[in-house]
């Protein structure tokens, strides 16, 4: 298995749904893989913090860039589509 192969197939691993037959070829992957072992770890997190359904307050400087690029996406998708 390679990094693009558990991408796609770990909302599946997360939610404990996958095949168990494809479940050792994703963890073997895991095993010697430190940035998938990241993006697992980041998404067990944030799914731990989702259901323990506390509010997470955002660093005023994130929060600031995140709806800069929010709008600056919205914008780009919608006002173009209007002037066509």
């Amino acid at each position: 298995m390679n990094c693009e192969e558990l991408l796609k197939a770990l909302n599946e691993y997360v939610d404990g749904t996958l095949d168990p037959s494809f479940c050792k070829g994703f963890e073997e992957h895991l095993q010697g893989c430190n940035p998938c072992q990241i993006v697992v770890d980041n998404i067990r997190g944030t799914i731990r913090l989702y259901k323990a359904g506390e509010p997470y307050e955002m660093p005023p400087e994130f929060h600031r860039r995140l709806k800069a690029q929010l709008l600056s996406r919205w914008r780009a998708k919608f006002e173009s589509a209007q002037a066509e």
